[in-house]
Protein backbone atom coordinates (compact mmCIF):
# COMPACT_ATOMS: atom_id res chain seq x y z
CA UNK A 1 0.00 0.00 0.00
CA UNK A 2 1.43 3.39 -0.97
CA UNK A 3 2.19 5.88 1.75
CA UNK A 4 0.63 9.33 1.39
CA UNK A 5 2.25 12.59 2.51
CA UNK A 6 0.30 15.86 2.43
CA UNK A 7 2.45 19.01 2.30
CA UNK A 8 0.46 22.25 2.44
CA UNK A 9 0.15 25.71 3.92
CA UNK A 10 -0.66 25.45 7.64
CA UNK A 11 -3.11 24.15 8.82
CA UNK A 12 -4.40 22.51 5.60
CA UNK A 13 -2.23 19.37 5.64
CA UNK A 14 -3.25 18.43 9.17
CA UNK A 15 -6.88 19.39 8.50
CA UNK A 16 -7.05 17.11 5.45
CA UNK A 17 -5.56 14.22 7.43
CA UNK A 18 -8.13 14.84 10.19
CA UNK A 19 -10.91 14.78 7.57
CA UNK A 20 -9.72 11.35 6.45
CA UNK A 21 -9.70 10.19 10.08
CA UNK A 22 -13.28 11.46 10.40
CA UNK A 23 -14.41 9.69 7.23
CA UNK A 24 -12.73 6.38 8.12
CA UNK A 25 -13.38 6.43 11.87
CA UNK A 26 -9.65 6.73 12.51
CA UNK A 27 -6.63 7.68 10.46
CA UNK A 28 -5.47 4.89 8.14
CA UNK A 29 -1.81 3.90 8.51
CA UNK A 30 0.94 5.63 6.58
CA UNK A 31 -0.73 9.00 5.98
CA UNK A 32 1.46 11.93 6.99
CA UNK A 33 0.88 15.67 7.12
CA UNK A 34 3.44 18.44 6.96
CA UNK A 35 2.11 21.95 7.59
CA UNK A 36 4.31 24.71 6.19
CA UNK A 37 4.21 27.81 8.39
CA UNK A 38 4.87 31.32 7.04
CA UNK A 39 8.21 31.50 8.84
CA UNK A 40 9.31 27.91 8.10
CA UNK A 41 12.86 27.41 6.88
CA UNK A 42 12.42 25.62 3.51
CA UNK A 43 15.64 23.62 4.02
CA UNK A 44 14.37 22.28 7.35
CA UNK A 45 10.99 21.42 5.85
CA UNK A 46 12.69 19.59 2.96
CA UNK A 47 14.67 17.54 5.49
CA UNK A 48 11.45 16.73 7.42
CA UNK A 49 9.69 15.82 4.16
CA UNK A 50 12.50 13.44 3.18
CA UNK A 51 12.37 11.69 6.55
CA UNK A 52 8.55 11.46 6.35
CA UNK A 53 8.79 9.87 2.89
CA UNK A 54 11.22 7.28 4.23
CA UNK A 55 8.84 6.56 7.13
CA UNK A 56 5.69 6.37 4.96
CA UNK A 57 6.96 4.71 1.78
CA UNK A 58 5.66 1.20 1.13
CA UNK A 59 6.40 -1.46 -1.49
CA UNK A 60 4.52 0.43 -4.20
CA UNK A 61 6.01 3.80 -3.22
CA UNK A 62 4.57 7.03 -1.93
CA UNK A 63 2.25 9.75 -3.16
CA UNK A 64 2.86 13.36 -2.13
CA UNK A 65 -0.11 15.73 -2.31
CA UNK A 66 0.42 19.48 -2.10
CA UNK A 67 -1.94 22.41 -2.22
CA UNK A 68 -1.00 25.11 -4.73
CA UNK A 69 1.42 24.67 -7.62
CA UNK A 70 4.30 27.15 -7.45
CA UNK A 71 3.91 27.99 -3.75
CA UNK A 72 6.48 27.08 -1.08
CA UNK A 73 4.83 23.77 -0.06
CA UNK A 74 4.66 22.70 -3.70
CA UNK A 75 8.29 23.67 -4.28
CA UNK A 76 9.27 21.57 -1.27
CA UNK A 77 7.16 18.66 -2.53
CA UNK A 78 8.74 18.96 -5.99
CA UNK A 79 12.11 18.02 -4.48
CA UNK A 80 10.61 14.68 -3.47
CA UNK A 81 9.57 13.93 -7.06
CA UNK A 82 13.17 12.99 -7.87
CA UNK A 83 13.09 10.09 -5.39
CA UNK A 84 12.40 6.61 -6.77
CA UNK A 85 8.77 5.46 -6.55
CA UNK A 86 7.52 8.86 -5.37
CA UNK A 87 4.90 10.85 -7.28
CA UNK A 88 3.84 14.42 -6.49
CA UNK A 89 0.47 16.01 -7.30
CA UNK A 90 -0.48 19.66 -6.76
CA UNK A 91 -3.99 20.98 -6.18
CA UNK A 92 -4.98 18.63 -3.38
CA UNK A 93 -8.61 18.65 -2.32
CA UNK A 94 -10.60 16.26 -0.16
CA UNK A 95 -12.01 14.24 -3.10
CA UNK A 96 -8.44 13.72 -4.40
CA UNK A 97 -7.29 12.54 -0.98
CA UNK A 98 -10.25 10.20 -0.46
CA UNK A 99 -9.66 8.66 -3.90
CA UNK A 100 -5.94 8.29 -3.12
CA UNK A 101 -6.70 6.50 0.15
CA UNK A 102 -9.13 4.15 -1.62
CA UNK A 103 -6.61 3.22 -4.33
CA UNK A 104 -3.45 2.94 -2.19
CA UNK A 105 -3.05 -0.77 -3.00
CA UNK A 106 -2.87 -0.20 -6.77
CA UNK A 107 0.36 0.42 -8.70
CA UNK A 108 1.65 3.96 -8.19
CA UNK A 109 0.83 5.18 -11.70
CA UNK A 110 -2.77 3.93 -11.36
CA UNK A 111 -2.99 5.62 -7.97
CA UNK A 112 -1.92 8.92 -9.57
CA UNK A 113 -4.58 8.60 -12.30
CA UNK A 114 -7.32 7.81 -9.78
CA UNK A 115 -6.32 10.67 -7.45
CA UNK A 116 -6.36 13.16 -10.34
CA UNK A 117 -9.75 11.88 -11.48
CA UNK A 118 -11.09 12.25 -7.94
CA UNK A 119 -9.86 15.83 -7.74
CA UNK A 120 -11.52 16.90 -10.97
CA UNK A 121 -14.74 14.96 -10.37
CA UNK A 122 -14.99 16.56 -6.94
CA UNK A 123 -15.31 20.03 -8.46
CA UNK A 124 -19.00 20.40 -9.27
CA UNK A 125 -21.59 23.11 -9.63
CA UNK A 126 -24.35 22.78 -7.04
CA UNK A 127 -27.60 24.44 -7.89
CA UNK A 128 -30.74 24.22 -9.96
CA UNK A 129 -28.84 23.46 -13.18
CA UNK A 130 -26.99 20.45 -11.74
CA UNK A 131 -28.24 17.10 -13.07
CA UNK A 132 -29.65 14.63 -10.54
CA UNK A 133 -26.97 12.49 -8.88
CA UNK A 134 -28.28 9.24 -10.38
CA UNK A 135 -28.14 10.68 -13.91
CA UNK A 136 -24.63 12.03 -13.37
CA UNK A 137 -23.39 8.68 -12.03
CA UNK A 138 -24.92 6.63 -14.85
CA UNK A 139 -23.71 9.10 -17.48
CA UNK A 140 -20.10 7.92 -17.20
CA UNK A 141 -20.88 4.50 -15.76
CA UNK A 142 -18.95 5.18 -12.55
CA UNK A 143 -20.12 3.88 -9.20
CA UNK A 144 -21.18 6.70 -6.87
CA UNK A 145 -18.26 6.46 -4.43
CA UNK A 146 -14.53 6.07 -5.01
CA UNK A 147 -14.18 3.10 -2.66
CA UNK A 148 -17.06 1.32 -4.40
CA UNK A 149 -15.33 2.08 -7.68
CA UNK A 150 -12.05 0.70 -6.33
CA UNK A 151 -13.77 -2.55 -5.31
CA UNK A 152 -15.44 -2.82 -8.72
CA UNK A 153 -12.10 -2.20 -10.46
CA UNK A 154 -10.46 -4.96 -8.42
CA UNK A 155 -13.28 -7.37 -9.28
CA UNK A 156 -13.06 -6.56 -13.00
CA UNK A 157 -9.26 -6.90 -12.97
CA UNK A 158 -9.53 -10.33 -11.32
CA UNK A 159 -12.15 -11.42 -13.87
CA UNK A 160 -9.99 -10.19 -16.77
CA UNK A 161 -6.93 -11.97 -15.43
CA UNK A 162 -8.94 -15.16 -14.95
CA UNK A 163 -10.13 -14.85 -18.55
CA UNK A 164 -6.51 -14.56 -19.70
CA UNK A 165 -6.46 -10.88 -20.61
CA UNK A 166 -3.22 -8.97 -20.29
CA UNK A 167 -2.52 -7.54 -16.84
CA UNK A 168 -0.96 -4.54 -18.56
CA UNK A 169 -4.44 -3.35 -19.58
CA UNK A 170 -6.55 -3.72 -16.42
CA UNK A 171 -10.24 -2.96 -16.35
CA UNK A 172 -9.48 0.01 -14.09
CA UNK A 173 -7.71 1.75 -16.98
CA UNK A 174 -10.67 1.13 -19.27
CA UNK A 175 -13.15 2.42 -16.70
CA UNK A 176 -10.96 5.44 -15.96
CA UNK A 177 -10.80 6.32 -19.66
CA UNK A 178 -14.57 6.03 -19.99
CA UNK A 179 -15.14 8.24 -16.96
CA UNK A 180 -13.02 11.12 -18.21
CA UNK A 181 -15.23 11.44 -21.32
CA UNK A 182 -12.27 12.38 -23.47
CA UNK A 183 -10.85 14.90 -20.98
CA UNK A 184 -7.29 14.26 -19.84
CA UNK A 185 -7.02 13.22 -16.19
CA UNK A 186 -6.29 16.18 -13.97
CA UNK A 187 -7.96 18.72 -16.25
CA UNK A 188 -10.60 20.61 -14.32
CA UNK A 189 -13.85 21.36 -16.06
CA UNK A 190 -17.11 22.72 -14.67
CA UNK A 191 -19.98 20.29 -14.23
CA UNK A 192 -22.21 20.13 -17.27
CA UNK A 193 -19.53 21.28 -19.72
CA UNK A 194 -18.35 19.10 -22.59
Amino acid sequence: MAGILIIAHAPLATALRECIAHIYGGCPARIGALDVLPDSDPAEVVAKANSEIERLREDNGALVLTDMFGATPSNIAARLATLPEVRVLAGVNLPMLVRAVCYRATPLDTLVEKALAGASKGVQTIGPTMPPVAAAASECGCPPTPCTEAAADATKLAANQAAGQSASQPAAATLGAACTSGVAAGVFRPAGST
